[in-house]
């Protein structure tokens, strides 16, 4: 009989292994939040579980997952939040210009290559049930994201922070995120209805959107400065006010038929970026949610992440092609579209390699898309793997471009 430990444990273990290995990736250059999710593949069934299946099966047994699960939901959907709050709207503003030909070419350019190699291996390897459509889109997408927050932290240790080409890879993947999450409500909205009912959710969508933005938002801009008084810190009411905010929103995005995460981003994105209650929340919220929550994430996509389904020259080479592909689209659309822009070569190698950097967002949405039933196990192993070397690749490349960074 396996020995199961207590729920609580296995979060100790969880957050204990995310953080080593966060302190470790941080100290060779690279985002700590890319050693978590190492730290997380480890604890599961391709490292830990392949030599210590008893270990495993004792750590991640069915209460501890579903608790993993919560812990995880909850936390992803404040990290979503603080995000949007992240988002500098009106100094992104900016970019806007330069930014919307560099954006959509590092969309477009991958999502077209995602689309045609969903086309060759749907019969292959998309689940039962799910249609050509939504697969074709599913993968689209996952090739097309960019990173927000961990572009943001590897600016913020380079040079680059607060310079004219920082700001237009922020830009960029900006409007790529919120391009992503749209897409993948349209995705969501496909899986959970019929085409008519799909029309429905997009619309609706649409008008929550827009509500957000031209009422929601003016309102928020004209009380907020009368509630914060001046003070220093954010009152504990108005915190509490906000973190409701945030989850009434996800709540709705739930119910119109899209993912609750993409109303949480919504919410933190319309809250004035330079308002004290975004940066006090952010403050309180990012460390907690950072420490808790999101190793709780890590853990759950390393269990699912099973480097085992991935066997024989066929499986290799898919992933490889997916790598290659998702590189080719994002660096070289994002390339293509500075020079066409005016920069210079090195100016738009460094924004290529920026904008193909994956991360933490790329895990998220391939989490959404194994939960919702549109990747199997062996391909959602597969883009984990391509997330990683692309965010991997990105730090040793910016380097080796310009030395000084």
């Amino acid at each position: 009989m396996t020995f199961l430990m207590p729920s609580f444990l296995t979060l100790l273990i969880v957050i204990a292994v995310a953080r080593f290995f966060g302190m470790i990736f941080r100290k060779i250059g690279q985002p700590s939040v890319m050693g978590e999710v190492l730290g997380g593949i480890i604890l599961g069934p391709s490292v830990v579980g392949y030599f210590f299946p008893g270990f495993t099966a004792s750590v991640f047994h069915g209460d501890a997952m579903v608790f993993l699960k919560h812990i995880a939901e909850i936390g992803i959907t404040l990290y979503l939040f603080v995000m949007g709050l992240e988002m500098d709207l009106p100094r992104l503003r900016h970019s806007a210009k330069s930014a919307v030909l560099v954006s959509q070419m590092s969309i477009i350019i991958p999502f077209l290559l995602g689309l045609g190699l969903a086309y060759q291996i749907y019969s292959g390897y998309a689940p039962e049930g799910i249609g050509h459509l939504e697969f074709s889109l599913f993968i689209g997408v996952s090739l097309s994201i960019t990173a927000f927050p961990v572009l943001a932290r590897i600016l913020a240790d380079s040079r680059l922070h607060k310079t004219r080409l920082g700001d237009l890879a922020l830009t960029c993947a900006a409007i790529d995120d919120i391009t992503a999450w749209c897409l993948v409500a349209v995705v969501t909205g496909l899986l959970n209805a019929s085409m008519s009912g799909a029309g429905i959710t997009i619309v609706l969508t649409i008008v929550y959107v827009l509500g957000m933005i031209l009422v929601i938002r003016p309102l928020i801009e004209k009380f907020l400065p009368r509630l914060e008084k001046s003070s220093e810190r954010v009152p504990q009411a108005l915190l509490a006010v906000v973190v409701l905010g945030a989850l009434g929103s996800a709540t709705i995005t739930d119910l119109i038929g899209i993912h609750a995460f993409f109303g949480a981003f919504l919410f933190g994105a319309i809250i004035p970026h330079g308002s004290l209650t975004a940066k006090d929340v952010t403050d309180r919220l990012q460390d907690f949610v950072a420490i808790l929550f999101l190793p709780a994430f890590f853990a759950l996509t390393g269990v699912k992440t099973q480097l085992g389904l991935i066997s024989g020259a066929e499986h290799w080479m898919l992933c490889g092609v997916i790598i290659l592909l998702a590189i080719l689209g994002k660096f070289g659309g994002a390339f293509a579209a500075a020079k066409l822009s005016g920069n210079s070569t090195k100016d738009s190698t460094i924004l290529g390699l920026l904008m193909n950097t994956r991360g933490l967002v790329e895990l998220i949405v391939l989490n959404i898309g194994l939960s919702v039933g549109v990747l199997t196990p062996t391909l959602f192993t597969m883009l984990v793997i391509m997330a990683l070397v692309t965010t991997f690749m990105t730090g040793p490349l910016l380097k080796l471009v310009d030395r000084k960074l």
